[in-house]
């Protein structure tokens, strides 16, 4: 016989289990949705790097000993800033030369201009000869060459005094200092001393290689649609999953490389915040047709079924029935439907796990969005 207390343990197992075999035999539930539908347009991506538009080595024009620093390295700059100051006290001495040298170019003009007027007075009086007045004239225009040279040697001295002063010819990103103060730089010459770098920071491009056949499908949609749109293009860094960044084609090369078979292009993006610098790489995402309708479900709806792509439907009996599929590409963050469903179908996107074809199931309708 059976004792009392083992018996109420029984009791209590059956009674706790009973609900668990009910539950075994119930339909699972699973969400679902209809395809949203949406314009869209299919898109290529291309890995590229980004380059400064300008980029410029600053380097000194004089020779001469490096006075004073007047940066901080990594620092942004504004076109005309002071950079760099050479030691000017040999410069300003040659400037007080060539003035001097012009003064007394001056005096020699003013006294040949009067000899040849003394001598415009005589000629017609006999009192000097012709040859005398031509060789004052000569003289006159000697000393006015004289006066002119001794110009240009003013100009000439003021410009190296002014480039002992070095300033930042754009707006931009310094480099690092080069040289230390103290040292002497080379300049005006082929070895000129380099001093820095500057590259300009927005807007900046990009540079990425396409094929021939992409290039000739990007030339035929954009004499075929809408050109501006075509020429709109995205970009994610590394570490992105979305296309965040918008910029635009505007340049083209002119020949392809002959060893790769590719052609150059290169696209312009604003930077306002100078996270894009020189050398970075990117994804670029550039259109590749003309806008169409199509449909939309998340990527984690759609089942690989060896080569093919399969989508769960439920019909109006709660049955699954799968249904293949072509894709396209990831539009806002969902998968582009191409052909096998329809607007009116219910697409199980969440509960794959817990379905197979033909087996019953109770549906959580949901409505599907973008991300933008």
């Amino acid at each position: 016989m059976v004792p009392r207390a083992v018996w109420l343990v029984l009791v209590a197992l059956v009674a706790v289990a009973a609900p668990g075999q009910a539950q075994q035999g119930a339909a699972p539930t699973v969400n679902v949705a209809h395809p949203l539908a949406a314009t869209v347009t299919d898109h290529l991506e291309f890995t590229g790097r980004f380059q400064a538009i300008q980029y410029v080595s600053v380097e000194a024009r004089v020779s001469g000993y490096l006075e004073e620093v007047h940066f901080v390295d990594g620092q942004m700059v504004k076109a005309g800033d002071l950079l760099y100051t050479i030691d000017r006290r040999p410069f300003e001495a040659d400037l007080a030369g060539a003035r001097a040298e012009l003064a007394r170019a001056q005096s020699q003009l003013e006294l040949a201009q009067l000899d040849l007027a003394r001598a415009e007075e005589l000629l017609p009086t006999g009192a000097i000869s012709r040859e005398t007045r031509d060789n004052r004239a000569a003289t006159r225009d000697v000393a006015a060459a004289d006066v002119a040279a001794a110009q240009a040697a003013v100009r000439t001295a003021q410009l190296n005094l002014d480039y002992t002063e070095i300033k930042s010819p754009i707006d931009g990103q310094i480099s690092s200092n080069r040289v230390d103060v103290g040292n002497v730089v080379s300049g005006g010459s082929g070895t000129s001393t380099v001093l820095t770098t500057v590259v300009s920071e927005s807007p900046i491009y990009f540079y990425y290689d396409i094929s021939e056949s992409t290039y000739l499908d990007f030339v035929r949609l954009s004499a075929s649609g809408d050109s501006g749109a075509a020429k709109t293009v995205k970009l994610h860094l590394l570490g992105e999953s979305d296309f965040n960044r918008t910029g635009e084609l505007d340049f083209i090369d002119n020949a392809f490389n002959q060893g790769t078979g590719t052609i150059r292009m290169r696209a312009k993006f604003d930077n306002p915040d100078g996270l894009l610098v020189p050398g970075l790489f990117g994804t670029l995402q550039m259109a590749a047709s003309d806008p169409y309708q199509a449909l939309l479900v998340p990527d984690a709806a759609v089942v690989s079924d060896q080569s093919n792509k399969l989508l769960m439907t439920v019909d109006a009996d709660g049955k699954v029935t799968p249904k293949m599929v072509e894709l396209g590409g990831m539009q806002d963050g969902l998968r582009v439907v191409r052909s096998g469903v329809t607007a009116d179908d219910l697409v199980i996107i969440e509960g794959l796990l817990m379905v197979r074809p033909g087996s019953t199931v109770t549906t959580n309708e949901t409505t599907l969005t973008t991300k933008n």
